[in-house]
């Protein structure tokens, strides 16, 4: 490691109105080296970079930045991507009816007697392809690519700046374990040819599996920075979250009734391939009071089913019963009048109206209740969403903040709350804690926990193991579409899932 690092960012503050976002952060990087930046959501990790990248261009914070030793002026992210600076967002934002190889290049294609020289651009982008393992020709339409591979679009994108300090925010959200693997190949990588790496996380086994050092922030101020064999994972946790925990996974044993739910012979197309089910004839439940972790590998259809459960996606067959009773469930009105809640997998995408206020996202399924007549009743309203508000444990200054102002983490206590209010009889969470700190995770547990006390019957999705396997009653198993296999969750082990989870 350098004596001197590569990058300083010095006593950085940036204020947004009524909050400090970040108060005077020193944060360094050095050549050849991993660099984990922990921190809960809110902690300022993600307007730090921005701050790097030139989003909040010079003028907007206080504070220095050096690169080489060198004073820079980051005016606008041009300026950082000319200092050698690239950046890989958690949001992947690319366009999507462009080729793989004009996003990769978007901003500056080559060009050849004053034309795009497309042929040199497309030869330039297998080899980046080759080096994120992504097998696709170079003008695939980024539209056909699931979210993981559109990551390691991003990802080549980035190598394509021939960066000298990489940024990558929760860089394996969205991808399996197998490609998740193959990035953390790639950037050992970039480690060894000198780049220094920055790696914002919530996953310990990447903070410990990974890093060569770790800076903690909480609360906007740089906390510690420790060599990561000086340190625990408790330790780490604590300097986030400002506390200990006894238990990462607030289980507890309640009582579990008669089945809720029974999900019969269900089949659905699959997305992206023509003629082809994406699940195909699998039957299921779930009792009141239970957990059911659903464990697959990403593609295995496990969204896809409870998607088409819930009467947002089409089926090709099944059928649900609710206490018993058959019930058809055409759309998610249907679903959600039989008593079905569903917490989607992106919450961006189908779960908030981040430009409308906390109040009315929590009231969105619930209208009915606040209303008279069809005309709403503001007074309601604000009483309806105040208890949740409370109940849900958000962490704002107030149910008028607009939701997208909010962290990740309590914009998914808000997307909790709205299907808490509806007092659902069965609820679906798929992710439900993806790309959520710590501490909020443990929040959320706790009301998953108090919903199954309520007699609520939960069906889990999550691609992370030790949060499944602690959190569940019992686990089934879903591959190439199928159930390959089902037992307590006591009885499992991450070896035993995966083992199943890989079968075809």
């Amino acid at each position: 490691m350098d004596k001197k690092p590569v990058l300083e960012m010095k006593g950085i503050t940036k204020e947004f109105p009524g909050v400090k976002a970040l108060d005077d952060v020193t944060f360094n990087a050095y050549s050849g080296e991993i660099l984990a930046l922990c921190g809960e959501n809110g902690a300022g990790k993600s307007t730090l970079m921005k701050v790097l990248s030139g989003v909040y261009g010079e003028g907007t914070y206080e504070g220095e930045i050096y690169v080489n030793g060198q004073l820079c002026h980051f005016t606008d992210p041009s300026k950082s991507v000319h200092a050698g600076i690239a950046m890989i967002y958690q949001e992947i934002s690319m366009h999507l009816d462009m080729s793989i190889a004009e996003n990769i290049y978007i901003g500056a294609w080559p060009k050849k007697g004053g034309r795009v020289d497309w042929a040199g651009m497309n030869r330039e982008t297998v080899g980046l392809l080759k080096r994120v393992g992504l097998d696709m020709a170079p003008d695939t339409i980024l539209r056909r690519l699931s979210a993981s591979q559109q990551q390691l679009v991003s990802i080549a994108r980035a190598l394509s700046k021939n960066p000298r300090i990489l940024v990558l925010d929760e860089p394996t959200s969205p991808l399996t374990k197998l490609e998740s693997d193959l990035l953390f190949e790639i950037l050992l990588s970039l480690k060894n040819q000198g780049i220094a790496c920055i790696l914002i996380t919530h996953k310990m086994e990447e903070v410990f599996g990974y890093s060569d050092r770790v800076t903690v922030l909480r609360d906007g101020k740089t906390i510690s920075t420790y060599n990561r064999e000086e340190i625990t994972e408790d330790r780490v946790i604590a300097d986030m979250v400002g506390r200990s925990f006894d238990s990462y996974y607030p289980k507890e044993t309640v009582p579990i009734g008669d089945v809720a739910m029974e999900i019969r012979h269900f089949s659905v197309a699959h997305p992206f391939a023509a003629g082809k089910k994406i699940i195909d004839d699998v039957s299921l439940n779930v009792r009141r009071g239970e957990i059911l972790g659903v464990a697959g590998l990403v593609g295995a259809g496990r969204s896809e089913l409870m998607n088409a459960v819930f009467g947002k996606d089409p089926k090709l067959s099944g059928e649900v019963l609710v206490e018993g009773r058959t019930v058809a469930i055409k759309s998610p009105e249907d679903a959600m009048k039989a008593g079905i809640g569903l917490v989607t997998e992106d919450r961006k995408k189908d779960g908030i109206i981040g430009n409308m206020t906390i109040r009315e996202n929590l009231t969105l399924s619930n209208l009915d209740a606040v209303s008279s007549h069809g005309i709403l009743n503001l007074k309601k309203e604000r009483e309806f969403a105040g208890r949740y508000y409370g109940d849900m444990g958000v962490k704002a200054t107030g149910m008028e903040d607009w939701l997208c102002k909010l962290s990740g983490g309590n914009q998914q206590k808000v997307v909790l709350g709205k299907w808490v209010a509806r007092v659902p009889k069965i609820l679906i969470l798929d992710e439900p804690t993806r790309g959520v700190d710590v501490g909020a995770k443990y929040e959320i547990y706790k009301i998953m926990v108090e919903l199954a006390r309520q007699g609520v019957a939960i069906i889990m999705i999550s691609s992370e193991l030790p949060e499944l396997l602690s959190m569940s009653d019992r686990v089934v198993i879903i591959a190439d579409g199928q159930i390959r296999g089902e037992m307590p969750a006591s009885e499992c082990s991450q070896e035993s899932v995966m083992a199943l989870a890989t079968r075809n």
